[in-house]
């Protein structure tokens, strides 16, 4: 009996050993396969990431097209573009949108306009702010952002980028 009862015990010693190598075997394919997962959900195809070289300022945006979740939505844009929107929310109604240099980086002002399609860049500075620019997205903010969705499925170039499936 006592033969018996040893190659019992010698078989669940060797069960269980397998059975924390199942586990941790488990544990690591899980670990490998929620990182690539992550990276897969949190760098979308449609975020551009920043060029090299190219300096991303301090920016706040401010919503002054009275409309709710524009600031949001402009401060993730701009944030995908690799800028570093310290501050977002609202100000009183205006009807154009713009780009506001606060310390005399004008370079920093233009690439903000030209990453949201904002024609308009002033300079008015103000150091106290600790930022480099102010974006003011105006009454006419949805209506251009409306206007470029249009021109962009207009033309050749449009059609051709349908054909090719992009």
């Amino acid at each position: 009996m006592s033969d018996a009862r040893n190659r019992l015990e010698v078989a669940a010693i060797i069960a269980a050993f397998l059975l924390v190598i199942a586990f941790i075997a488990s544990f690591l394919f899980g670990v490998v396969r929620r990182t690539d997962h992550e990276i897969a959900v949190d760098t979308p195809a449609s975020v551009t990431p920043p060029k090299p070289g190219v300096m991303r300022g301090r920016v706040e945006v401010l919503n002054a097209s009275g409309r709710t979740g524009l600031a949001r939505a402009v401060t993730m844009q701009l944030r995908d573009a690799g800028f570093d929107v310290v501050n977002f929310g609202t100000t009183r109604a205006r009807d154009s949108s713009a780009v506001i240099d606060r310390v005399g980086r004008l370079d920093i002002a233009q690439a903000a306009a030209q990453t949201l399609s904002i024609p308009r860049v002033e300079t008015k500075r103000d150091s106290t702010l600790l930022l480099d620019a102010t974006v003011l997205i105006g009454g006419d903010w949805q209506v251009r952002q409306a206007q470029l969705q249009v021109e962009q499925t207009r033309g050749w170039k449009a059609r051709l980028k349908k054909w090719l499936g992009r």
